[in-house]
């Protein structure tokens, strides 16, 4: 799908994309829904789209998320998810980008935890090796 972007926006979502997987080598990328890019770690993470006019990324759990760099600029009135609308000439800031990605799974592996059942948890802690 970035190849068929020839314009701006193929660029951009390259660089957010790199930004994205650089920020914790165990995400998974997935490309689903028409070639959307959903990229997760012990949940869903963010999706990216090219729109005419822009390219959106949308966090999961972005509401719940602290975002120190205010790179959220869209969706804010929701109770769940959180975006950045990249328009052309707006820079990808890598390391704000990597931070929130960072925050996303931490979140999502807080939420792993409180979902399993106390055994499970237990199970888990005693099979660990030292």
């Amino acid at each position: 799908m970035i190849a068929e972007l020839t314009d701006w926006r193929g660029k951009t979502f390259a660089s957010i994309r790199k930004a994205i997987l650089g920020a914790d080598r165990e995400i998974i990328e997935e490309w689903k829904w028409m070639g959307t890019p959903v990229w997760s770690r012990d949940g869903i993470i963010a999706v990216a789209n090219p729109h005419k006019g822009k390219v959106k990324v949308t966090f999961d759990y972005g509401a719940r998320l602290s975002d120190p760099d205010k790179l959220f600029n869209a969706g804010l009135e929701g109770n769940q998810r959180r975006a950045i609308d990249f328009f052309e000439g707006d820079k990808v800031n890598e390391r704000a980008l990597k931070n929130l990605v960072r925050a996303a799974i931490e979140f999502n592996q807080g939420r792993s935890k409180k979902k399993a059942p106390t055994g499970a948890r237990a199970k888990a802690a005693g099979s660990k090796k030292d």
